[in-house]
């Protein structure tokens, strides 16, 4: 810290001995750099060549140094010339700050005590993050190696974080906390070639030769016998034996200390906005009653007699809505997404170069994870996104709602937004790879609504799977501030969810925890799905026969992640401009 600090320092001092464009272009550099030096797992994820070879440092005196990041970013980017700059360079001073000052908001909270849930933790993201290591090097399996010497400190650094949070009463809820001790349990395997640690040597990349491979796989077998297994012995018995028997039997984030100005906090950085937990929830009821009443009439075009909830139980339990195998499955997951794919060019003017692929989720995290997720791939490590599917209890994953999911986490969602933004060469790195979850997730949710231009969602069944997901993240609002901020029980939303949807019930209680660990950040699909939607209403309106969509969707697309005021200053500008 010390060592940035006094770079910093240094550029400021070279104000007036370069340009102000270069001394920013620098101050931007030493940020990012800084930064992936800090979080490491990250550098892996957005192919940053440096810092292969450690974990993130827990350690209290780490995390001390790191609170003085903030204040030291603002003090330099205060230093610029802000009318010598550009609006782009304006723009990401502005970024950076912002990020700057949710930092150090953050750590006036407690997160930083619940290291580990059945949604994160080192549990998720050792084993993934060896995956997305480049190992055709051998720098970089050098650095694979040292990780995975370095596993038992980083399982002793998260301990520490448990104990203190036991001490603080900063705990999950304990029912949420019932698949964990089984997520660990994977990574304890008699032999080390069963462990997912080394599921990151499962394939010899091209380049490298047999003798070389083996040698690394030899190592990386004595190394998770010796480290890594014994280590996550030890997270089980902690967990199992200490910290799940004295996690909150509460489930609501009220319940934490200053658990109420924590979750206003949550809400304004996740959704990006001033709005209130309150207002949130009567926007949700606004909109799962609007939403309930186009389920209703698509109920009646199918022809269907029967009430809403023998709708439901009909597409929940009739077996030609479901696959028999995973195999089956995943085929027809890919086959959506190449059906997608050539639909593209008719909504987008410029489409990202980055290629991505369909695979299931790790059969050892499938039980407690989502339907799907998408991995961003990494275009300066040549490594694709990935859009995971879930394969665990088959009778949970309807074909009727693979279109709208497949839209949302592949393309034109998830991959197709954050492989455009990271081909935008003019903007800093760190904006190429930021990520601000209500225009991400707002933009991925949106993308569902454009299935029916793309020749999706031809026949009821799809086209209630399209509403059951804009239902879904509507339900979000209401349930969410009512655990956190208003008192409702687990069960009072597992029931206001069942009834206002068709989601299985093991969809929606895996849900319903997910909201439990991680309060706020479901808010931002919906709120930042309403506020694109609105843009383009004020677009066709304001331009008429003019409005054209492709340059509607490149001119959201070409600003990379940015709040949602940020979006709409530009959007505005945009139909003026027009």
């Amino acid at each position: 810290m010390a060592d940035f600090q006094s770079q910093c320092s240094a550029l400021i001092n070279q104000k007036g001995s370069m340009t102000e464009q270069d001394r920013l272009q620098r101050c931007f550099e030493l940020v990012w750099d800084t930064q992936m030096a800090q979080f490491p797992e990250n550098a892996t994820g957005s192919g940053y060549p440096r810092y292969q070879d450690r974990w993130t440092d827990w350690s209290n005196s780490a995390i001390e140094r790191r609170k003085a990041h903030p204040s030291v970013i603002r003090t330099l980017l205060e230093s610029f010339d802000w009318k010598s700059l550009s609006e782009t360079d304006r723009l990401s001073i502005d970024l950076l700050a912002r990020q700057a000052d949710i930092t150090e908001e953050e750590g006036t909270f407690h997160e930083l005590l619940m290291p580990i849930s059945q949604m994160h933790g080192v549990q998720h993201w050792v084993s993934r993050t060896l995956e997305l290591m480049a190992l055709e090097k051998r720098e970089y399996r050098q650095a694979a190696l040292a990780r995975i010497e370095r596993i038992p400190e980083l399982i002793d650094q998260t301990i520490a974080l448990m104990e203190r949070g036991l001490a603080r009463g900063v705990t999950p809820p304990k029912v949420c906390m019932r698949d964990v001790p089984n997520q660990i349990r994977a990574l304890v395997t008699a032999t080390p070639e069963d462990s997912p640690v080394l599921a990151c040597a499962a394939k010899r990349p091209g380049g490298v030769s047999k003798s070389d491979w083996d040698s690394f796989c030899a190592e990386g077998s004595t190394l998770c016998a010796e480290k890594a297994t014994p280590a996550f012995g030890r997270l089980l018995s902690f967990v199992e034996q200490t910290y799940l028997p004295g996690c909150t039997e509460e489930t609501g984030w009220l319940h934490m200390p200053d658990g109420e100005a924590w979750y206003r906090f949550l809400v304004r950085r996740e959704t990006t906005t001033d709005l209130t937990p309150d207002e949130i929830f009567e926007i949700g009821l606004s909109e799962v009653k609007r939403i309930r009443g186009e389920m209703d009439e698509v109920i009646r075009e199918s022809g269907f007699t029967g009430s809403f909830d023998e709708f439901c139980e009909f597409l929940r339990t009739d077996p030609k809505f479901y696959y028999d195998t995973a195999e089956g499955l995943v085929t027809a997951y890919r086959d959506i997404a190449k059906r997608a794919d050539p639909e593209l060019a008719k909504l987008f003017g410029t489409l990202p170069r980055l290629p991505y692929g369909v695979t299931p989720i790790p059969a050892h995290l499938e039980k407690s994870e989502t339907t799907a997720y998408y991995q961003p791939g990494a275009p300066s490590a040549g490594r694709p996104g990935y859009y995971y599917v879930n394969t665990y209890d088959l009778k949970s994953r309807p074909k009727w709602e693979m279109e709208a999911l497949s839209l949302h986490e592949a393309v034109p969602g998830h991959h197709l937004q954050i492989a455009r933004m990271q081909e935008l060469e003019d903007l800093p790195e760190f904006r190429r790879q930021s990520w601000i979850t209500a225009y991400g997730e707002g933009w991925a949710l949106y993308s569902e609504s454009l299935g029916s231009d793309m020749g999706f969602y031809k026949e009821p069944y799809s086209r209630f799977g399209q509403l059951t997901y804009d239902m879904w993240r509507a339900i979000r609002l209401v349930v969410d501030p009512g655990m956190h901020y208003k008192g409702w029980t687990r069960e009072q939303a597992i029931e206001f969810f069942r009834q206002n949807s068709s989601k299985s019930l093991h969809d929606i209680t895996v849900e319903i925890d997910r909201y439990l660990v991680w309060p706020g950040q479901a808010l931002a699909y919906k709120i930042g799905q309403l506020r694109i939607q609105k843009l383009r209403a004020e677009a066709e309106q304001g331009l008429g026969e003019r409005f054209d969509v492709r340059a509607f969707h490149d001119m959201i697309l070409e600003c990379g992640c940015v709040p949602l005021k940020v979006l709409e200053k530009r959007a505005h500008a945009w139909i003026e401009d027009r």
